[in-house]
């Protein structure tokens, strides 16, 4: 089969590795979609040497697709399911492994398209509690953008408890923030969303923004206050990762307000009494999501008809995934996915 590995330096390789066989408690999935994520950029423009043994590994962690093979002892699955793929294994028997939480395992965790074999190729080898059934209402384009962006951005706003009482400000419209304001506005917020970038700006307002924000030329605090007659968003997610903004974030919640931090990676550097203390603020992180909020989400996509479709502005297939990466980089699109005939 067919699978994407990094070379390191903003290269991409396509090579033959040995089709899955399922073991035991096993799962192959012919993929039907795999969805690129903003925490595939640092790994891609990392030197090989940094790299290391990564450059071995099928990349890729936001899978979805049709199941072809089980192994002997499989019971939950049968062969012709549709399913979404979580992209973690865990020990199995603690606390976190039996409610789905195995991103947080602390025994043995595996993150698929990391230290194991991910999405981006033709097949993919799973274990059994890693497969959520998806809905036949979905397209496998949209099961994709489900398993990781979206999802995360769910459970943020689940976090946030975010409603129609809420006017909810997300920093950073690449895919997790771009779904965060779809979801968030069928939530009922109001939502402001903020990116310096015109195009993802623009995919915000076609996706449900009340109003969208640039950063670059607009104080996004003042901003957000001037929108709010003076007392902040509600409640504010940031998407970005990046140091000043994730701090922005904070500072644009009003008092007794919600933030919620998503983006991955950077540093924080805040003064805790008149940015956190003194304005009562309920500050929290959120590291994707469960199994079961996973199959809550594709269950709610579809009873809401919420058009999730709209937020994917790429499709490859996997022999362009060289080109995919590339636009990834660009900073300017909404989801990318591969797609596999």
């Amino acid at each position: 089969m067919r699978g994407v590995s990094l070379l390191g330096n903003c290269k991409v390789h396509i090579k033959e590795f040995p089709n899955p066989q399922p073991n035991n408690r096993q799962v192959v999935i012919k993929m039907g979609a795999s969805g690129l994520c903003g925490s595939d950029l640092p790994p891609y423009r990392s030197t090989p040497e940094d790299l290391g043994n990564r450059k071995l590994i099928i990349v890729g962690h936001e899978p979805c697709g049709t199941v072809i093979g089980i192994g002997s002892e499989v019971r939950n699955i049968r062969i012709g399911d549709r399913v979404i793929v979580h992209h973690y294994s865990g020990c199995g028997e603690c606390g976190f492994c039996k409610t789905g939480w195995t991103q947080l395992c602390q025994v043995d965790m595996v993150h698929f398209g990391g230290k194991a074999n991910g999405a981006h190729a033709d097949y993919q080898l799973v274990y059994d509690y890693m497969c959520v059934p998806m809905p036949d209402e979905l397209s496998f384009a949209e099961g994709a953008s489900i398993a990781c962006g979206t999802g995360t951005a769910y459970q943020a706003l689940k976090r946030l408890d975010v409603s129609g009482r809420d006017i909810l400000a997300v920093f950073g419209q690449g895919p997790v923030g771009l779904s965060a304001t779809l979801l968030g506005a069928f939530m009922g917020a109001r939502v402001i969303s903020i990116d310096p970038v015109r195009e993802r700006r623009e995919l915000a307002e076609s996706n449900g923004a009340w109003k969208t924000i640039d950063p670059a030329s607009n104080n996004p605090s003042e901003a957000i206050n001037t929108l709010t007659d003076g007392r902040g968003a509600d409640a504010t997610i940031d998407a970005s990762g990046i140091d000043q903004v994730r701090a922005e974030a904070i500072r644009s919640t009003r008092i007794w307000g919600r933030c919620c931090l998503v983006g991955e990676g950077g540093s924080l550097t805040l003064e805790p009494s008149p940015d956190i203390i003194h304005r009562q603020l309920n500050l929290m992180g959120s590291w994707t999501f469960s199994t079961g909020v996973l199959k809550e989400l594709a269950d709610w996509i579809v009873e809401r008809e919420i058009p999730l479709s709209k937020i994917i502005t790429n499709r490859f297939p996997l022999e362009k995934a060289s080109e995919a990466f590339n636009l990834l980089d660009s900073s300017k699109t909404g989801k990318i996915v591969l797609t596999y005939l």
